[in-house]
């Protein structure tokens, strides 16, 4: 299940809702704003708050089975953890009818997926789902990471 929620959120319906908008539009559409719109609602938006609540409501699932730690030691920072994930999904989420704010939240999901992805390949005993955690992460920032290089260089 978890796989198939992260290949959702990050391939299926970035794809299926730019593909969607694009070919439905009366109005010519300018495609590298689109991309960036749709990649930064379900990547950066609704991924992070997602996870951001399962994370709050349920934090052993990220303790246990994305880093592999069954002491409940770890529950408070998962939370918190939560938190934070919760809070920038909503702002990636407000993207959505917030233009102004598809860029630097493009960045910011670049850095925060690059940075865990890295994380996740430095495990040497990784599971499936830190696998598809790592593998994922890694896709976001590149894709987030060119997406923010065109548009800022388009700007300059």
């Amino acid at each position: 299940m978890y796989a198939l929620v992260v290949l959702l959120l990050m391939l299926v319906l970035p794809v299926g809702s730019i593909l969607t908008e694009y070919f439905h539009s009366e109005d010519a559409v300018a495609l590298l704003p689109l991309i960036g719109k749709w990649l930064v609602f379900w990547m950066v938006g609704i991924r992070l708050l997602l996870t951001g609540l399962r994370q709050f409501f349920q934090p052993s699932f990220t303790a246990e089975r994305i880093f592999g730690i069954e002491s409940g030691d770890a529950l408070p920072f998962v939370r918190e953890l939560g938190v934070a994930n919760f809070s920038t999904g909503v702002v990636g989420t407000l993207s959505l009818v917030a233009p102004s704010f598809v860029l630097p939240m493009a960045i910011m999901g670049a850095l925060f997926y690059g940075i865990a992805g890295i994380r996740h390949a430095t495990d040497t005993d990784r599971n499936v789902k830190q696998n598809i955690a790592m593998v994922s992460d890694l896709y976001a920032c590149v894709v987030l990471a060119i997406f923010a290089l065109l548009t800022l260089w388009r700007l300059s």
